[in-house]
This record gives structure tokens, sequence and C-alpha cells, in this order.
């Protein structure tokens, strides 16, 4: 099988069941951005030691794929078999995020993204997460949008920041604090 069909050539490309759709379509560019932010997770990943939190990571990663083939999906075609959206996986993300402010100093000031490089990663994973978060959103104002997919992605770019402060935390660097010129 070849990696290149041209068939995007003229700017479209084809939902899951079929249907042709320009390249710019809000579905696109929402199942887009959580392909993006996917790739932002393993490079996080990459960037960290294996256990905690790597193991909600992973799960990340697979729901973050599932949630994609759904908005990928034509709307119009019910009869696909698509794996589920795991709702539990809100409540993994919450008990992670729980776990990890255990060992947390209480947040007292605004942080700025940076320290290292798994960081800044973490950082980036947030932001792109909220970018995902926002096409998701805009989507579901046009057409039906599986609810649980918003609300995870609220919750994941939450588990992102604290993922950031864990790490620190972690490696002994200290939270860059922003503190505004007065």
């Amino acid at each position: 099988m070849k990696i290149y069909t041209k068939t995007g050539d003229k700017g479209q490309t084809a939902l899951f069941g079929g249907k042709r759709v320009y390249k710019d379509d809000i579905r696109v560019e929402a199942y887009g951005c959580l392909d993006e932010l996917n790739s932002h997770v393993g490079m996080l990943r990459a960037l960290m030691a294996s256990g905690f939190p790597d193991e909600i990571l992973a799960m990340v990663q697979n729901d973050l794929f599932i949630m994609g083939s759904h908005i990928a999906t034509d709307p119009e075609k019910k009869n696909l078999k698509l794996p589920p959206i795991r709702e539990d996986s809100i409540q993994q993300l919450e008990q992670g995020i729980d776990q990890m402010e255990l060992t947390l100093e209480p947040l007292k000031n605004f942080i700025l993204p940076g320290g290292s490089t798994a960081i800044a990663q973490a950082h980036i994973c947030r932001t792109v997460c909220r970018m995902t978060e926002r096409r998701v959103v805009s989507l579901s104002k046009e057409e039906n949008v599986e609810p649980t997919i918003i609300i995870y992605l609220n919750r994941l770019s939450d588990f992102f920041f604290v993922v950031s402060r864990y790490i620190a935390h972690q490696t002994g660097v200290k939270d860059i604090l922003w503190i505004p010129e007065q």
C-alpha cells in the first residue's frame, strides 16, 4: 500500500465513512488538533522517566486517538463501529491530578513555562490541549459532538499543568514564577 494517494491534492480529504470535505473544515481542524496534541504527548513521554504519570499519559494517547476517530467520522454514518469513549478516563485524570498535588506546594503565583525541556513540553501539551478544546467546542456549535470529549479536554489541560509542576518538583527545578513589573 502506498502512503500517498493523491486524493487530497485539490484540498479535500475523506472523513471516516467516505464523505469528502475541505481540509480546512472545522471537523478536520478539530481532529487535526487532537492529532497534534497526541504528538506532543508522545514527546512529553519521551522526555520523562517511565512510571507515574507515564501510565496515565499512555492512556491519554489512546483516549486522544479514540476521540479523534469519533471526530473524524462522518456524522451521517450511524452504523460505523468505533471504539467507545471511556468516561472513566476523566476520573483517572482527576485522580492523577490529586495524587500529584499531594507532593506539591500550594500554588500562590502564576507560573511561566520553562525550567527544563520536559517541564516546557508539559506546558506545550497544556496550551495545545486548550487550542484543541476550542476547536472541538467550535465544531460542537455546528454539529453534534460527544460531550465527554469536551469535558475530557478541559480536565486534560489541568492535568498537564499539574504534570509540569510535578516534573519540576521531582527533578528539583523551581517553578518560574510570574512576577509582574510594578
